[in-house]
């Protein structure tokens, strides 16, 4: 698990991961936030609206933002503050998108600003956006067979 803390950031430091969105992923964050929307659940419907299939929920997305802000960058420990997001294309099932954040700015009181985006497999930008985090001030990780560092 990473954990960096607000003195070892800098501008540029970027994290990111990979998923490939499946079905199950689909109806599992369905059932879990109970959006059963037709975009998502139902292909025949789905086939007579704007997209022509399926999509995966804008907010399945940004919770792999999350992932990435809790787990890479700034990651453990980290606390989110805000949050905005333009959706700028449509995500499919079985697209693999790429979530990254980015470090844009070491602000006051131990926040950073993060730019926050998911890519699919074609390299083109399908959630642009900022975070306002608060990453730890000192490590609580424990090292392997020693205490956290300061």
């Amino acid at each position: 698990m990473i954990e960096r803390i607000y003195s070892e950031l800098k501008v540029g430091d970027k994290g990111y991961i990979e998923k490939t969105i499946t079905e199950t992923d689909v109806y599992l964050y369905a059932g879990i936030t109970g959006d059963f929307s037709w975009l998502h659940v139902n292909e025949e419907r789905a086939k007579k609206g704007h997209f022509k299939t399926r999509i995966v929920h804008g907010m399945l997305l940004a919770g792999l933002i999350s992932n990435v802000v809790g787990n890479q960058m700034p990651g453990a420990g980290t606390i989110y503050e805000s949050q905005n997001l333009r959706f700028l294309k449509p995500c499919y099932i079985n697209d693999t998108v790429k979530a990254q954040t980015e470090v844009i700015e070491l602000m006051e009181r131990g926040r950073v600003k993060l730019r926050t985006t998911c890519y699919n497999q074609k390299g083109e930008l399908l959630v642009d956006g900022e975070a306002v985090v608060i990453p730890p001030r000192k490590h609580v990780i424990l090292e392997e067979g020693g205490e956290g560092n300061e």
